[in-house]
């Protein structure tokens, strides 16, 4: 059907409202299609029903409505005036109260293009505000398209055409991070410091140590309780470390304080070394320097003459060791190659005017005296075999100790000993002076009694705990190729109640 009699009746663009003459197919102004025009309604309904209302043919109200526009070229409707453009009364029949002013566009907003400006091509939206950061870019759906009448709402002309949504979603070039939340950019809370009658570690120094010795908080694994031992009573001190070769400390001490019947103080050394070669060794030492040092303080109270005192001393560790081999049946089907726990052992007693030692090994008891012009001594005698081929004449000391065969032990506790033979011996020494009670992971780097007595400090008799981790310290910086264990012991027994300084 022929558009002309409608194309008759129009007399502004339906587009930009510029006025038409009679005739025209296009409008001069902005080029739209007259033809796309509808036809005029026979009826004016007063309800719109797709958005827009078209001019009545009078104005019986008198009010110079504004003529609505049908289409915007595309098929959709026109947007409808807002109701501040149309003047109004209240029910009284008195002007509305005027609105308030629009705000003013943002700064940013470009100013509406005239009609008829090609359109501005499209750019990359710029940074987002300082500190802020979007999970997903902005996409075609979120990005509202116009017709090239109504303007984008950022004030920029859009494009000719709205664009149609891509069929697959496009991937951004990069997915920027969401901002983090400063509540939890926040140093998280310190762990709570377990009880003080629990374990803490020595890593973190916050974690409860748990049962199988590794901490709850960082899981780093502590240190046995044994790899390093420090004790003090009274007078007595004793210092025992692992060393930097062994994976453990197999060896053990034990030391205290008593009182003999008539009230004169005695002082108690006993250290252990458990043999490498047996299993468990580090039972074995641990038993024996208990049950030792608990034999020694049970007796000398009850007036046990020291010797006797420290010979039955040595017996009841023995029995201690021997009784760890006693394993059930199936232990040993299971195990054949085991054998029996072993140890060696050394101890002292001093009085306040007796000295007596007892050993069984390789284990060595030094006599330092306070005046350093005064000789120093060895008063044990190796159970090795570098010290059997000495005392059989076979060798001399030096060559038999260059030997690899040197520290072969002929002595030792155990159940599996040839045959159990304590030493003990008794001194009466004329001066003051401190003895040292110590295995051969010390003594291996101070063999002599000279070489002993210049590793020990000047004041160890008046500070035994400071001098004890004195002599450890040498053996660690000779090398600490075994474990290391020394006790030292003032003589005289200073009176009950005297400590180290």
């Amino acid at each position: 059907m022929s558009q002309m009699p409608q194309q008759a009746a129009v007399s502004k663009c339906p587009s930009c409202e510029e006025p038409l003459e009679s005739g025209d197919r296009f409008c001069g102004a902005c080029g739209y299609d007259l033809s796309a025009v509808p036809a005029r309604p026979d009826d004016s309904p007063t309800i719109a029903l797709n958005g827009a209302v078209p001019p009545p043919s009078s104005a019986p109200d008198g009010v110079d409505w504004p003529v609505a526009r049908d289409s915007d070229g595309f098929g959709r409707p026109a947007p409808v005036h807002a109701a501040a453009e149309v003047p109004g009364t209240d029910s009284g029949g008195s002007p509305l109260p005027p609105h308030p002013p629009a705000a003013p566009p943002m700064p940013s907003a470009a100013p509406p293009m005239p009609p008829g400006t090609p359109p501005v091509p499209r750019t990359a939206p710029g940074p987002a505000a300082p500190g802020v950061r979007f999970d997903h870019p902005a996409g075609p759906e979120q990005e509202p398209v116009h017709g090239p009448e109504t303007g984008r709402e950022d004030g920029r002309e859009p494009d000719a055409y709205p664009r149609e949504p891509d069929a697959y979603p496009r991937e951004p070039d990069e997915y920027p991070l969401q901002a983090p939340d400063p509540r939890s950019a926040a140093a998280p809370p310190a762990p709570a410091a377990p009880p003080a009658s629990e374990k803490v570690c020595v890593a973190c120094r916050a974690g409860r140590v748990d049962d199988d010795g590794y901490c709850e908080n960082c899981g780093h694994a502590q240190p046995r309780e044994r790899d390093h031992m420090e004790q003090e009573s009274g007078p007595v001190a004793a210092v025992s470390d692992r060393g930097l070769r062994h994976h453990r400390n197999e060896d053990a001490f034990s030391v205290g304080c008593t009182a003999l019947p008539d009230g004169a103080p005695a002082s108690v050394a006993i250290v252990c070394d458990g043999v490498s070669s047996a299993t468990r060794p580090d039972d074995a030492s641990l038993a024996a320097s208990r049950a030792a040092g608990e034999s020694l303080l049970a007796a000398l109270p009850r007036g046990t003459h020291p010797q006797q005192a420290m010979h039955d001393a040595i017996l009841a560790a023995s029995h201690a060791v021997n009784a760890l081999a006693e394993e059930p049946e199936t232990a040993r089907e299971q195990a054949p190659h085991q054998n029996a726990p072993a140890c060696t052992l050394v101890g002292a007693v001093v009085t306040a005017g007796l000295l007596v030692v007892g050993w069984v090994g390789d284990s060595r008891v030094y006599w330092v005296p306070a005046d350093r012009s005064a000789p120093p001594a060895r008063l044990t005698e190796d159970d090795s075999w570098a010290a059997q081929m000495v005392a059989a004449g076979l060798m001399s000391e030096a060559e038999a100790y260059a030997d690899e065969r040197a520290h072969a032990i002929t002595g030792w506790l155990g159940a599996d000993a040839y045959e159990l033979e304590p030493h003990t011996a008794s001194f009466k020494p004329d001066r003051p002076g401190v003895v040292v009670v110590c295995t051969d992971g010390l003594w291996n780097y101070a063999e002599s009694a000279e070489e002993m007595a210049e590793a020990v400090p000047l004041d160890a008799a008046a500070r035994p705990l400071h001098s004890a981790r004195v002599l450890v310290g040498h053996a660690l910086d000779g090398g600490g190729h075994d474990n290391v264990t020394v006790a030292l012991v003032p003589f005289p027994a200073p009176p009950q109640g005297a400590g180290s300084a």
